[in-house]
């Protein structure tokens, strides 16, 4: 009979955190750039791994967009490989803060529905006209519209068209009674 070994998690993953004490982060041109002393240690492979490291671009990625839009940010480099997590940006000082939460509210932009003019479906495709919170007048194409209707609450929607681009409904009660009889169905 074989015999079942078990193993700790935490021999398998470790996760680097990336605060103010271990890390520079600056804007180069358009891009983010990093400065990090990541703590020392073995890789997967056996090498030796840690140490003062410069990464020319970075990324910073939500790993809970909705329930924590600045809490545990993932920081990968250019490969998509993750450096570290931030655990919480309102660590860092108000300069630094601010940028990460600058980086990371253009990656997220989403345009906040505040009408809706018309949905019109053909074809499998729905064809949206909208005023957003800023009194522009926007259109998009959804395919398969309920997929593409994320539910954070029941009250609060997120709408993803075929370019990926993303619109949010705070609250779909609050829609005046034309719009909210227009939506109503993909609810």
């Amino acid at each position: 009979m074989s015999e079942l070994k078990t193993t700790a998690i935490s021999d398998v993953v470790s996760i680097t955190y990336i605060n103010k004490d271990n890390a520079v982060f600056r804007h180069e041109g358009d891009f983010l750039s990093l400065n990090v002393d990541l703590p020392v240690g073995k890789g997967i492979d056996g090498e030796p791994t840690g140490g003062e490291k410069y990464y020319e671009r970075i990324y910073l990625h939500r790993s809970f967009p909705y329930e924590h839009p600045y809490k545990y940010i993932s920081v990968l480099d250019r490969d998509s490989n993750e450096i570290g997590i931030i655990a919480d940006i309102s660590e860092f000082d108000g300069e630094t803060a601010d940028m990460l939460r600058a980086e990371l509210d253009r990656k997220y932009f989403a345009p906040v529905i505040t009408k809706i003019l018309s949905v019109k479906e053909r074809y499998g495709y729905s064809y949206w006209e909208v005023i957003s919170d800023d009194g522009r007048r926007l259109s998009f194409t959804m395919r398969d519209t309920f997929r593409s209707i994320l539910k954070v609450t029941p009250e609060h929607v997120f709408l993803t068209d075929n370019d990926s681009n993303r619109y949010e409904i705070k609250d779909t009660e609050a829609l005046d009674r034309k719009s909210y009889k227009r939506i109503e169905l993909y609810l």
